[in-house]
């Protein structure tokens, strides 16, 4: 089967039985080859017999036309095997002859034998018939090349039988022919043989054909299930690949990373650094431009991070847009700083898809001797965080401050629980006024929690922790609840036209139940809708499609709706539309430097026109001078917020303050002129929106 190439194998009853015609012939051809040899050898013979007795004309003639067929016939055996139905023969011999079909080719082999065996029928023209002294000679030469026949033509019945039937039938024609009883009987024992050994040819072809079928079924089965078991170790390798990879970046996934991080064993001598990248402004990408641009600037950002790094480090992706780097600084001639700095100028050059300077990675460092692969995530998440909260396209390293606060969250983590079940945090309420400082528009509330190790724990953090911890729902529900009890009172003191805000985080908004828990809470205790303002960031008012529906909801209800430190992030106009927000406040940034700032006080201005223009109340939060207030109430701005007006205090403190002010309006009505207006409210302690 030299010079072939088979596909993928098959096992159906039609290939079988091509594969069964194949090894017929491949069969035929070797014993054919074998036999035609000895053919020509004992044609040889004749000739010299019937040169011996007269015959030499008649003899080489005979003997030239068995040469010619035996030639032809040898032909066909050197003939490389024709391929199976979806085979490719790459054949150099014979090409025309290769190119044939099975059935075409056992064609010509027994057509060939059928030649073969007239001429050997006409031996009786050297011999008179077969009555000659020299008969027994040609009788004993014709038994040996009809048996040699059979033998050889086991495989395919038709071959030997299309050979010695025209052989043997000449015999008995001539011995009838002749008469006499000898005659006649030794002709019936021919006609006897004849049907005899068609018999056993017969036989013979039935025996191979059950052989072969056994044995192609057997390397069908064989085949298949090699195929199958490579298959099966295909799918494994891929399902292995698949699990341990990003499929979008083909970069290590997180499973993937910490396998191949843990290889590493550490020696006592080697320094492991860690890196945890995160890319600046990826969010503004994919919003702006879609998620297909988006899936193609990380695979361009995993494309980079391979051309910075060679096969010395583990490369991963470990989550939406960030990454992660690991490698023993020992292997590597640069220094972890300025590697980050290639990596920052890396990641941050431009793309084709977008302008430059949309995107850019801010990248968290931990080195360390120890082989500690989750304290070696989460300090470098420690550091990316430190990162990201200076700016974009910047480095952090992992140091003291750092471990001191990550020491703290660990602790806050573990004590949250404890301290919401016993009521150990609190709400505090921060006044919003009218620009003339007099009037008391709304509080909002401010989650405080001092924690006996650490002291104040500031919002964003408690918020994180419970997060982390699987609180953020119960937290919510407390801070509800808190909210719930504050208007409540404000009811009670007939001060219904001043309204609660609550904060919501983007993650809180989005994962929460916020309008299931808010209006059911609102309902059961019967309070007004309008004296809840639902305070949520930038970030949350652009993601409409997770909070869109519960926003709504809340507000077709009557609860407010509030965008918090606006300016700060990237809103847009539709959003602000869809999410019927009544109020927006001015990030403090814009606000702390306001009074020596152009550029601050054009964006001011532009963010109170557009607030006239939408038809929305707009908040200055952050106002801690006299001068900002004046310059602020110039500009239109008609809420204000800030230390300069009012410090976040605890709920019995406002309250207190509260009844003083109401008693203070009354007596100003009593005895105008005589009472100042002092509505400042002072406290000493801290505060942080949360």
């Amino acid at each position: 089967m030299a010079g072939l190439k088979r596909k993928a194998p098959l096992t159906d009853a039609g290939v079988v039985e091509a594969l069964i015609r194949r090894d017929q012939l491949a069969s035929i051809r070797r014993a054919t080859l074998v036999s035609l040899p000895v053919s020509t050898i004992i044609g040889g013979v004749i000739v010299a017999m019937a040169n011996r007795y007269g015959h030499d004309t008649l003899g080489w003639a005979w003997f030239a036309a068995i040469l010619i067929i035996n030639i032809i016939r040898t032909s066909l055996c050197l003939t490389p095997l024709p391929p199976l139905a979806g085979e490719k023969s790459t054949a150099r011999r014979f090409p025309a002859l290769a190119r044939l079909p099975v059935e075409k080719y056992l064609y010509f082999f027994w057509t060939s034998s059928l030649i073969s065996g007239l001429l050997w029928s006409l031996i009786f023209l050297l011999c008179n018939g077969y009555t000659s002294p020299q008969a027994t000679f040609y009788l004993t030469v014709v038994c040996g090349m009809t048996a040699g026949a059979v033998t050889t033509g086991v495989a395919y019945a038709i071959v030997p039988i299309s050979f010695f039937m025209p052989v043997l039938l000449s015999v008995a024609g001539c011995l009838l022919y002749a008469g006499g009883f000898d005659n006649n009987a030794l002709a019936a024992t021919v006609l006897l043989y004849l049907l005899m050994i068609t018999s056993i040819s017969r036989q013979s072809e039935a025996s191979f054909r059950t052989a072969s079928r056994l044995k192609n079924e057997a390397d069908a089965m064989a085949q298949s299930l090699k195929t199958a078991h490579e298959n099966s170790v295909l799918i494994a390798e891929q399902m292995r690949y698949r699990a341990t990879h990003d499929e979008l970046t083909g970069l290590f996934n997180r499973t993937g990373f910490i396998q191949q991080v843990e290889q590493c064993t550490p020696n006592g001598r080697d320094t492991f650094c860690m890196m945890l990248l995160d890319l600046d402004g990826f969010k503004m990408v994919n919003d702006g431009f879609g998620h297909a641009t988006g899936d193609r600037v990380l695979s361009e950002v995993a494309h980079r991070l391979r051309e910075v790094l060679d096969g010395r480090f583990s490369v991963a992706r470990i989550g939406g847009d960030e990454f992660a780097v690991f490698y023993v600084q020992q292997t590597s001639d640069e220094l972890p700083d300025a590697l980050a700095t290639k990596l920052i100028t890396a990641i941050g050059a431009p793309y084709l898809t977008f302008d430059s300077g949309r995107l850019g990675v801010s990248i968290g460092i931990y080195q360390s001797q120890d082989m500690n692969i989750a304290e070696m995530l989460t300090r470098a998440d420690e550091a990316l965080y430190a990162a990201k909260s200076g700016g974009r396209n910047r480095y952090h390293m992992f140091d003291a401050p750092l471990l001191a606060r990550l020491s703290m969250k660990r602790d806050v983590e573990r004590d949250l629980q404890r301290a919401l079940a016993e009521k150990k945090l609190e709400v505090w309420y921060q006044p919003v006024f009218s620009n003339d400082g007099k009037n008391i528009i709304n509080y909002e509330a401010l989650l405080r929690w001092k924690h006996h190790k650490h002291g104040w724990i500031s919002p964003a953090d408690l918020v994180l922790t419970a997060a982390m911890a699987g609180l953020s729902e119960q937290l919510m529900r407390f801070i509800f609840g808190e909210i719930c009890g504050m208007i409540q009172t404000l009811i009670s003191l007939n001060l219904d036209h001043i309204f609660v805000a609550m904060n919501m985080s983007p993650r809180d908004a989005s994962c929460l139940p916020i309008d299931e828990c808010v209006l059911k809470g609102l309902k059961a205790l019967n309070l007004p809708t309008h004296m809840l303002e639902i305070e949520v960031t930038e970030e949350t008012a652009m993601d409409t499609i997770a909070v869109q529906d519960k926003i709504n909801r809340l507000s077709e209800a009557g609860v407010r709706i509030a965008v918090d430190d606006f300016g700060a992030g990237y809103s847009s106009l539709s959003s602000l539309r869809k999410l019927n927000v009544n109020r927006i406040k001015i990030d403090r940034c814009f606000i702390t430097g306001v009074t020596e700032s152009a550029n601050d006080q054009i964006l001011v201005k532009t963010i109170l026109k557009l607030g006239q223009a939408l038809g929305l109340e707009v908040v200055a939060e952050g106002v801690e001078t006299a001068e900002a207030l004046h310059l602020l109430s110039d500009f239109g701005c008609e809420l204000i917020q800030g230390y300069h007006l009012g410090y976040p205090a605890p709920k019995q403190e406002i309250i207190t303050r509260l009844k003083k002010l109401e008693a203070q309006k009354k007596r100003a009505l009593e005895f105008p002129g005589k009472i100042e207006n002092e509505f400042i409210l002072r406290c000493q302690h801290e505060s942080a929106p949360l």
